[in-house]
């Protein structure tokens, strides 16, 4: 049997999914005529568990 449990803070997932804040006063029209209100942060490593999705 390990010591090893699901990480609490990404709940054994590995990684923390960035979240997306949208706004239409942000709005921004780019090249391909289509609409970005939204702000996104990129998907990082848990810094729980350094991605490992467990604590030892």
């Amino acid at each position: 049997m390990t010591d090893k449990k699901v990480c609490p803070l990404c709940k054994g997932s590995k990684i923390m999914v960035g979240s997306c804040e949208c706004n239409a006063e942000w709005r921004g029209v780019d090249n391909d005529e289509s609409v970005d209100d939204c702000i996104c942060e990129p998907d990082t490593k848990c810094p729980e568990c350094n991605g490992k999705g467990y604590i030892e």
